[in-house]
């Protein structure tokens, strides 16, 4: 049986970058050498701190002929159910230095939010989050739930950002930002960095060598993050493969030309943390020369995606992974079943696959939306 009769799922745009050179002490530099070190210290010290599961999608593995497909399962990621966890609190730690008296703000889409918020409830902060009129209710109460100030900006994410900024320099408020922008590079570091933690775990919890790995990309903060992961505790560097969205494909767009590219986004994805139309300033110095390709998908299959994980599809276990948890997922199918594509990254019955599952159901009205739907595709 081949591939296409099994899924038939296709990607939107599929590059090579011609400006790759994987530098190990480069990459390290740009995220700071020390901070990677100092966030797995940290954070492995937290109360309830845990390693994520690593699972293995080994229906999937055997559907698409590959050795192992692993999947770091970031839902159970503190109680916050995401990667972000590890970034923004981190970054709140190091910055505040345990000063009570320091209000911190963000913008978000959801879970870098979630996690300023946390780390400011943790160290009994303030905390100022805003959001864009796109960012659900349900993610919103999470956050005043963690004792956040929430604010609604009409617009777009870039919207909330600008406003967070404006407000922040008028009260004196410490913006603790994933977005990276010239002048404002150390708090994107120091949340580049919370995120190798997740590459430090992976090392330890397999001793196979790992050959690819599909990293979403929205502003380019995880990517970059667990790609200094990955220079820093894997052996071997494996083919790295950046997925976006097809309407926000900014990553793609900007290693094509060779320089950073805004994308004027006409229809906002329903992938909202990764729906951004630039990708960010100290992401882009890791990314630029750090990834072997990029590849840009639609929201066709996200639905799809996130029920087959929840009904056992893609392996033995029940795993709960929201819309942002997919892509990794959907890239990889639609490689798969083009050729020419899979030659291209030599996916083959030797391949082990890296995929994030970065998070669970950290919007549950949209989850439950995408459940019920995603299971009418599955009968």
């Amino acid at each position: 049986m081949s591939n296409a009769e099994v899924f038939g799922w296709k990607f939107s745009k599929f590059i090579n970058n011609s400006n790759y050179n994987f530098s190990r002490e480069k990459i390290l530099d740009v995220c700071g050498k020390d901070n990677v070190n100092d966030a797995f210290k940290i954070i492995s010290n937290w109360e309830n701190y845990n390693s994520t599961p690593l699972l293995k999608l080994n229906k999937l593995s055997k559907k698409l002929n590959l050795k192992n497909i692993f999947y770091k399962d970031e839902s159970k990621r503190f109680h916050l159910k995401s990667f972000k966890a590890l970034g923004g609190a981190y970054a709140v730690e190091k910055i505040t230095k345990g000063n009570k008296n320091i209000t911190v703000a963000t913008a978000t889409a959801g879970n870098h939010g979630r996690s300023v918020s946390w780390g400011a409830q943790r160290l009994g902060l303030k905390c100022k989050i805003f959001i864009s009129e796109y960012v659900s209710e349900s993610r919103a109460d999470v956050m005043r739930d963690l004792g956040a100030d929430v604010i609604r900006v009409k617009g777009n994410y870039e919207a909330s950002l600008k406003e967070c900024i404006k407000q922040s320099q008028m009260n004196g408020w410490e913006i603790i930002q994933d977005v990276a922008w010239e002048g404002y590079e150390e708090v994107p570091r120091l949340t580049m960095a919370g995120y190798s933690v997740m590459i430090k775990e992976i090392s330890i919890q397999t001793d196979q060598y790992i050959t690819h790995v599909f990293l979403q990309a929205g502003v380019g903060g995880m990517a970059s993050g667990a790609i200094a992961g990955i220079a820093k505790y894997f052996k071997r560097i494996p083919k790295i493969i950046i997925v976006e969205p097809e309407n926000a494909d900014c990553v793609l767009q900007s290693v094509k030309e060779g320089e950073m590219k805004k994308i004027d986004i006409k229809k906002e994805s329903i992938l909202g943390g990764m729906s951004c139309g630039e990708v960010s300033l100290v992401p882009w110095k890791i990314l630029k020369n750090g990834v072997n390709n990029c590849i840009s998908i639609s929201d066709e299959n996200i639905a799809k995606t996130v029920a087959m994980l929840q009904k056992k599809h893609l392996s033995e276990e029940t795993i709960i992974g929201g819309e942002c948890a997919t892509p990794g997922i959907i890239g990889l199918i639609a490689a798969c079943e083009d050729q020419n594509v899979k030659n291209n990254l030599d996916l083959n019955e030797k391949s082990n696959v890296l995929l994030m599952g970065c998070e669970g159901d950290a919007d549950k009205d949209l989850y439950k939306r995408l459940l019920n739907e995603g299971v009418k595709k599955l009968i």
